[in-house]
């Protein structure tokens, strides 16, 4: 489908199409390629995520199908959150492809986003796919370390996509996520929690009383992601379809 530029439909109806000499050099070429280790999505440029075609580079993390946990969550909770007329403003801590922020404006239409990385070239990545799905106008895209500058008490949500694998854990991840997704974005440290160690107090400052963070977790940290959250209300831990500890979220009292 790649090297052609066609889609699955295609393939299926024409099985006796017969490959070209340049399509044939692109195709072994992508191979080699994927055969090294490289994530196809990095090779296709591409991937899916809440139903949107996303520009992928290996500047950003390629986003997974669990992530989408953190989604379901904010919008159910924002059901709850929001009240008749009011503006939700949400921001979305280390954006990344800004797989998390265009979900959410696609999901939440009269909700503010805001999205902050670290990397410009990752910002550049999610303005891309901010515009190539028309979303541009709903997001505010902020380069800073988690929620440094960010106004005090001005958010209803704070969502997160952390790095949470500790460097202890490394030889447990897999070959293609060590080698060619960005460390930044997958390892937090030695333990895998010093990420959020810095962004739980960050949040609650920039968050208003009584409304929610929402942090992507793995099972690892699970434990120790509640210990730092017990100042809060209503600590939920949800699982994924894997029946692994995914998604984290509590409400500032």
């Amino acid at each position: 489908m790649f090297t052609l530029g066609r889609d699955r439909a295609f393939l299926y109806g024409h099985p006796e199409y017969g490959l070209s000499v340049d399509e044939q050099a692109r195709y072994e070429q992508v191979l080699a390629q994927r055969a090294q280790g490289i994530p196809a999505q990095y090779i296709t440029g591409h991937q899916e995520f809440w139903g949107m075609d996303l520009i992928v580079t290996p500047a950003v993390l390629i986003p997974r199908p669990e992530t989408e946990h953190v989604i379901e969550a904010v919008v159910e909770l924002a059901k709850s959150a929001s009240q008749a007329g009011e503006v939700l403003k949400i921001v979305d801590v280390g954006t990344g492809s800004g797989c998390i922020a265009l979900a959410l404006a696609k999901e939440l239409p009269n909700a503010e986003i805001h999205a902050v990385d670290i990397s410009p070239a990752a910002l550049e990545i999610a303005r891309a796919n901010a515009a190539r799905h028309q979303l541009d106008s709903r997001i505010q895209f902020h380069e800073a370390d988690l929620l440094a500058g960010m106004q005090k008490g001005s958010f209803d949500f704070v969502v997160s996509n952390p790095p949470y694998v500790g460097e202890s854990e490394e030889d447990f991840v897999q070959l293609d996520v060590r080698k060619y997704e960005p460390r930044g974005a997958v390892f937090a440290g030695p333990i895998g929690t010093e990420v959020i160690d810095r962004l739980i107090p960050q949040a609650h400052e920039v968050l208003k009383p009584g409304v929610w963070l929402v942090m992507e977790i793995s099972g690892t940290i699970a434990a120790r992601v509640q210990e730092l959250l017990s100042d809060w209300a209503d600590v939920q831990i949800t699982n994924d379809l894997q029946g692994i500890p995914r998604v984290a979220a509590g409400r500032k009292r």
